[in-house]
């Protein structure tokens, strides 16, 4: 009879120990209490933690990738460049860096193509006459110091309603000379200025009259008219006035008290129709 085989030991499934068996459920105990207190702090704290990680950036960090240095490296210069020519707009991308982080030009230098020629330098363009820098004013003159004057007492005359000629006396203000009698005598013969003219002064002295030299001696002046002296049309009065305008304005100076009368530097005895200048004429001779 044949015997009945029990179960083979070998092929059974030993049985699981205890020990593992009660560890699983432990491990995921754990776990989930621990996540379970992670969502709750967050819950809790959401507001701090979504504050602290946009003030640490940390998030954008850890998205962000790494950039790779793009920046051109200076290419060395060739021998024979010229450093003076500059290149006003270089292009965009000279130089790649490859895979070993070596800067690679794009373009490689062509050995056969000759050094580029450096440029002339520029001279400065010369100024146009017209924009010549502008010369410096010259310096004002001084001031002329005024002229001294000194007042000099004239005799003109006036012919009253009556026909009646009378000496009249007058102030001018003459520049100083070292010949002040002259200057006196010019200005009688030049005749009366406008406002002399408004108080009716005329001069009897003919007109064209010259002073060709005066000289004093003693207390006697020498004059010398020229010929014109000699005709006067107003008659022997006029002769008479205009000697008297003549002495009393040489008179008024104090060293002389005399007056020779002479024509052409000649003397002679009658002025026009027997007025007499034959001899120094004084103020006392023609009252």
């Amino acid at each position: 009879m044949a015997q009945r085989k029990g179960p083979d030991p070998k092929s059974k499934t030993p049985p699981p120990r205890n020990g593992t068996a009660r560890r699983i459920p432990w491990i995921f105990i754990f776990w989930a209490a621990f996540l379970v207190v992670i969502f709750s702090l967050f819950l809790l704290n959401g507001d701090k933690i979504r504050k602290t990680l946009k003030d640490t950036q940390f998030i954008e960090r850890l998205l962000s990738k790494p950039v790779a240095d793009t920046s051109v490296q200076p290419l060395l210069p060739l021998p024979g460049d010229d450093f003076s020519a500059k290149t006003e707009n270089p292009p965009a991308d000279t130089a790649k860096p490859n895979g070993s982080g070596q800067p690679v030009s794009d373009e490689q230098p062509n050995p056969a193509d000759p050094p580029p020629a450096a440029k002339p330098t520029e001279k400065p363009a010369a100024k146009p006459a017209g924009t010549a820098a502008p010369k410096p004013e010259p310096a004002k003159p001084a001031a002329q110091p005024r002229t001294k004057t000194s007042d000099r007492t004239l005799y003109f005359t006036q012919i009253d309603s009556d026909g009646i000629i009378l000496r009249v006396k007058t102030i001018r203000s003459l520049a100083v000379s070292d010949s002040p009698m002259v200057d006196a005598l010019k200005a009688l013969i030049s005749g009366p200025d406008a406002e002399e003219k408004r108080r009716d002064m005329v001069s009897l002295i003919p007109q064209g009259v010259r002073i060709l030299n005066a000289t004093v001696r003693g207390n006697t002046a020498y004059i010398s008219f020229s010929e014109e002296l000699q005709y006067n049309t107003y008659g022997v009065e006029g002769y008479a006035a205009a000697l008297k305008q003549l002495v009393w304005t040489v008179t008024e100076f104090p060293n002389v008290r005399d007056v020779q009368i002479l024509i052409e530097g000649r003397r002679i005895d009658y002025l026009g129709e027997g007025i007499w200048i034959g001899s120094p004429v004084s103020r006392e001779m023609l009252n």
